[in-house]
């Protein structure tokens, strides 16, 4: 049966509250990551919904192109993508967005957020709505409490978007098979920095959340958190696995000790393919890790440079 946990206050105690209640129904464990990985969805919510919200809020009108191509490289085509939607922002503001070659040329000073900037890098904040909203509550003056609103705003109207534009997208080919055959033999768990709203609307729609244990978005905690208290003490570790397509993904795998499968960017329906017809089976008969598994993350690495090409120009 499935089970979708919404967090109201995402507190590490409430957290652990919850994936104390969830207890293995089978000897493998399954992550699986939704936007870009399971629906092709992450290009239409960057272009059209995250995108032009962020020029109008963060008051980058003035270099809107420039801007469009670091929130494309930084969200789609690099090892950033799939990063919570406040790191990756701050990347933009601080690192990609002054160093554009139409930004310099112009002379624009992109805003700099100092605020918001210091909440996304400490490692206490909760990067979610619920996080911003009680940053506002506590923050030290009203510059602070201004900035972190108009973020709030950005995310709120980002969400909202989201809901109104982003519909009727299909799972990948293969998803839909893959979900059905493993859910007899693993535990499977969306693990996600999406909203949990906007998943299990996507994965209702979809009829693919019946294959799922759990749901779990940003409201619970970040991908490595939400695999860790889902499998410790759980599971072996050659039998945990995530599904993801960025390098966030495989981070989060990595620091659990588990396996990680690609789904490969540009190559999503192959990658999907290939997981369905051999690599579950690999999986299962224990058979995945080491040099079958080496070869795919090398195949993954190569679909997403590190820098975008006016930097590289740079350095």
């Amino acid at each position: 049966m499935m089970a979708i946990w919404r967090v109201e206050v995402a507190s590490s105690t409430d957290i652990n509250e919850l994936f104390k209640n969830f207890k293995p129904k089978h000897k493998f464990f399954i992550g699986i990551d939704s936007d870009g990985c399971v629906f092709e969805s992450m290009g239409i919510k960057q272009r059209e919904c995250f995108c032009p919200w962020m020029i109008a809020c963060f008051g980058l009108q003035p270099v809107a192109e420039a801007a469009r191509q670091c929130k494309e490289f930084a969200d789609l085509f690099s090892r950033t993508r799939g990063a919570n939607r406040h790191k990756t922002i701050v990347r933009i503001l601080t690192e990609l967005l002054p160093n554009h070659p139409m930004v310099l040329e112009r002379g624009f000073q992109v805003p700099q957020f100092k605020y918001y900037c210091e909440w996304v890098n400490n490692p206490q904040s909760i990067l979610s709505d619920v996080g911003l909203k009680n940053a506002i509550k506590e923050a030290r003056n009203d510059e602070a409490r201004m900035e972190l609103s108009i973020v709030l705003k950005w995310s709120t109207i980002v969400n909202r978007a989201v809901g109104d534009i982003v519909r009727d997208v299909p799972p990948f080919p293969y998803v839909h098979q893959s979900l059905e055959k493993m859910s007899h033999a693993a535990d499977i768990v969306v693990v996600s920095a999406t909203p949990g709203e906007t998943l299990e609307r996507e994965w209702q729609q979809q009829d693919i959340a019946k294959y799922v244990r759990v749901i779990a978005g940003q409201e619970m905690g970040s991908k490595q958190q939400q695999i860790h208290l889902a499998t410790t003490g759980k599971y072996a570790s050659d039998h945990i696995l995530m599904i993801g397509d960025a390098p966030g993904d495989m981070l989060a795998a990595r620091s659990n000790n588990a396996l990680f499968y690609p789904i490969n960017p540009g190559h999503e329906i192959t990658s999907w393919k290939r997981f369905f017809e051999e690599a579950s089976d690999r999986f299962i008969e224990c058979h995945y890790a080491s040099q079958y598994e080496s070869s795919l993350i090398t195949e993954f690495n190569a679909c997403l440079p590190e820098y975008p090409p006016w930097l590289c120009k740079m350095i």
